[in-house]
């Protein structure tokens, strides 16, 4: 098994790099069109995966009279940067983002082009995407995104020998993960690692069990303003399950001391103190990268559990869904827009992404999985995602930024014991949902 590339959790509240925040260009130095020049910009976080998206430009620009530039923010601040230069003369024609809350502020602004025509005119701009993917950047019933780099589910990893040791299987209920507990604890390990010290890990568990019950609708209403969906029956049972599994010693006592962007949960995996870690599917390359006698021999996944009764498919996924590019409004080159956005679906993108560890959630990308670096591993996640009618964008990216902090803090008190269930419901009542 080839070691590959570690993928950044793509997230604005998430990311780990501490870079600075000036603009660069991987172009031609520009940062962003000040002025129509001629070309058009693409505009991307700038991070390892920059290599192929440089590729793919100049792929582009071997046929195009009209050619494009590719410019990079990089750092954590990627999503304050755009917003800064966004709506100045600066902004580029299409950029990177993350689809769900983080383009709603511009389509209320009226900054995004619908890709409605596109689509119309070559419908494989869409028909070559997994629906469930290309679904989350469709902002009230209209398409703003076409999908790129790649998607990250998240999947319950495993230390397979631990498992073992205490005569536990990879459960597929949450009954059989309550009794995995008790049989870990037995054992002398924390059952479930988790980097709660940033917060964001913590969430997973609430958006896969809020899913697991209710469905996606629940959280959708949520998300579209309804404030009484958090005090929902559906809602109320998946708190008291968080509760009880919390209650049960699952992660431990220590877990708030604990950070997944520093490698300490996954360190406790790799050693064999934890038995299991919820985490989006960059956490194998993230092991091969720290450990890799571990990840290539003792590392398992499987997806998450279903819940007896739940109103949701147990086929649904969460995570990131991809990254999506959008098209500013104002471009002055729509048609050279639209054909570079067809190459997003290519067999030379596909490929290149592969190459370096990002799985694409093209129709297409079946054919090229078993030559990519860990083909069981890439094809368990992409029949996963092919095969889920709903895909739950992390909340933290469905939301709002502006919503991500306060959010955070609310996951985090009501896990260490500071809100009870009323107040977390009061808490998440209390977003800003545009």
């Amino acid at each position: 098994m080839k070691t590959r590339a570690r993928l950044p959790r793509l997230i604005a509240t998430g990311a780990t790099l501490a870079l600075a925040l000036s603009l660069s260009a991987c172009g031609d130095g520009n940062g962003g069109a000040s002025a129509d020049d001629g070309k058009i910009h693409i505009l991307v976080y700038g991070d390892a995966t920059n290599k192929i998206e440089k590729q793919i430009v100049d792929k582009f620009n071997e046929t195009s009279d009209v050619k494009a530039v590719l410019d990079t923010i990089p750092g954590a601040d990627y999503q304050k940067k755009l917003q800064t230069i966004i709506s100045t003369p600066q902004a580029p024609d299409v950029f990177f983002n993350w689809g769900g809350g983080s383009i709603k502020p511009f389509v209320k602004a009226d900054l995004l082009l619908p890709l409605d025509d596109f689509i119309k005119k070559n419908p494989e701009l869409e028909s070559k995407f997994l629906p469930s993917v290309f679904n989350n950047a469709v902002v009230d019933g209209k398409p703003y995104g076409i999908p790129m780099r790649g998607t990250q589910p998240v999947l319950l990893f495993h230390n397979k020998n631990v498992l073992k040791k205490a005569g536990v299987q990879p459960p597929k209920t949450w009954d059989e993960l309550l009794n995995a507990v008790d049989a870990l604890k037995d054992e002398g390990v924390t059952p479930i690692a988790l980097g709660g010290g940033d917060v964001w890990p913590t969430q997973m568990w609430f958006q896969y069990l809020f899913d697991r019950i209710a469905g996606p609708e629940l959280f959708a209403k949520a998300l579209e303003g309804d404030k009484s969906a958090w005090e929902a029956p559906e809602s109320k049972k998946a708190l008291k399950m968080i509760r009880e599994l919390v209650d049960a010693g699952a992660f431990g006592k220590n877990y708030d001391s604990v950070k997944y962007t520093n490698g300490g949960s996954v360190a406790l995996v790799a050693q064999g103190k934890a038995g299991f870690e919820l985490m989006g599917s960059w956490y194998y390359s993230q092991q091969l990268t720290d450990h890799p006698d571990f990840a290539e021999k003792g590392l398992g996944y499987s997806a998450f559990p279903t819940v007896k009764g739940g109103k949701g498919d147990p086929k649904n996924v969460a995570g990131n869904t991809n990254n999506y590019y959008s098209v500013l409004k104002k471009t002055k080159h729509p048609e050279a827009v639209a054909k570079f956005l067809e190459l997003m679906y290519s067999d030379e993108f596909v490929k290149a992404q592969l190459d370096v560890g990002n799985l694409t959630t093209t129709t297409n990308t079946d054919e090229f999985i078993e030559t990519s670096a860990t083909p069981e591993y890439s094809r368990f996640q992409y029949d996963l995602v092919a095969n889920a009618p709903s895909f739950q964008l992390s909340w933290d990216q469905a939301y709002p930024q502006s919503a991500a902090s306060d959010m955070h803090k609310a996951i985090q008190q009501f896990f260490n014991g500071q809100l009870d269930a009323d107040g977390f419901i009061k808490a998440m009542q209390a977003l800003p949902t545009e």
